[in-house]
């Protein structure tokens, strides 16, 4: 998945590093790396930080993948990076980030979601974020139920915390909670 992300963001790196005098040639594969790295890592701090719903609303297609919030933090993230290690202000910074990162982004969930593209797997993506095989949970089937709206429990038109306390508790002994505690004689 690493050397498809990479490939990825050097297809996109056109303008924003490899012809951009602000970047040295030399420095263009770190700076891929470093927009990879970036990208990831936001990926893995919501994977880990209960950031599941923001991994599964924009690998669902459901909405604008620039605006997303995992976007913003790889886009920060790799701003930082530009201005730390390659010593661009923080404005010619943000325009590289800008201009990068929001396409690769958008390329990453097109290329995840098109079944004749097998570069990306949503199974695979998830087992590298979580740091786990492949014999644990169909992320896949959790992304097809989360585009189907399985998860509003409530029918309002999102998957939030008060369908997660629906599904857990039911408020009327239904749910998880109430199924386990019929199970248990509570």
């Amino acid at each position: 998945m690493i050397d498809n992300l990479i490939a990825l963001v050097k297809q996109h790196a056109g303008s924003a590093i490899i012809n951009n005098p602000a970047i040295p040639n030399e420095q263009n594969e770190a700076a891929v790396a470093s927009a990879s790295d970036s990208i990831l890592a936001s990926l893995q701090q919501a994977a880990s930080g209960g950031g599941l719903k923001d991994i599964l609303g924009m690998f669902s297609g459901n909405g604008d993948v620039a605006a997303s919030p995992l976007t913003q933090n790889a886009k920060d993230r790799f701003t930082e990076s530009l201005a730390g290690r390659f010593g661009l202000d923080q404005g010619q910074a943000a325009s590289v980030a800008n201009n990068l990162i929001p396409n690769v982004m958008t390329s990453l969930v097109n290329k995840t979601n098109d079944p004749g593209d097998n570069s990306f797997g949503f199974q695979d993506i998830m087992a590298k974020l979580s740091g786990s095989s492949q014999g644990g949970l169909d992320f896949g089937g959790l992304l097809n139920k989360f585009r189907s709206g399985a998860f509003d429990v409530d029918g309002d038109g999102d998957t939030d915390l008060q369908d997660a306390m629906k599904m857990l508790g039911g408020g009327d002994g239904g749910g998880i909670m109430g199924k386990l505690k019929g199970l248990f004689g509570g």
